[in-house]
């Protein structure tokens, strides 16, 4: 039993150490210029980026990156040689009457 209690005790510090490194590691887009995060975004195919002290978001390549029924939306971020225009994920501005079938 105090085996089992070592086991999942270490599991914990690393699950909690693996989630603090994670945030850790996301790319701050203001420290990027916008051909870097463009590039970023295209090798990825989507990414989490920091847009400043306390936001971030998911930005991505194309509308197959977004769940149905959201598509990309252009948003302009901040970046380290001035604003940069990305696409994301959100909700479509216009709705098909057959969507409310």
């Amino acid at each position: 039993m105090n085996k089992i209690l070592q086991v999942g005790a270490a599991a914990l510090v690393f699950a909690v150490a693996l989630s603090v490194s994670a945030s850790a590691q996301r790319p701050d887009a203001r420290t990027m210029t916008c051909h870097q995060v463009n590039n970023l975004i295209a090798a990825t195919g989507a990414v989490v980026l920091t847009t400043g002290q306390y936001t971030y978001d998911r930005y991505v390549a194309g509308s197959n990156y977004c769940s149905y029924p959201y598509t990309t939306r252009p948003e302009s971020i901040s970046t380290r040689d001035g604003a940069c225009t990305v696409l994301r994920c959100g909700e479509p501005l216009f709705r098909s009457f057959r969507d409310d079938d």
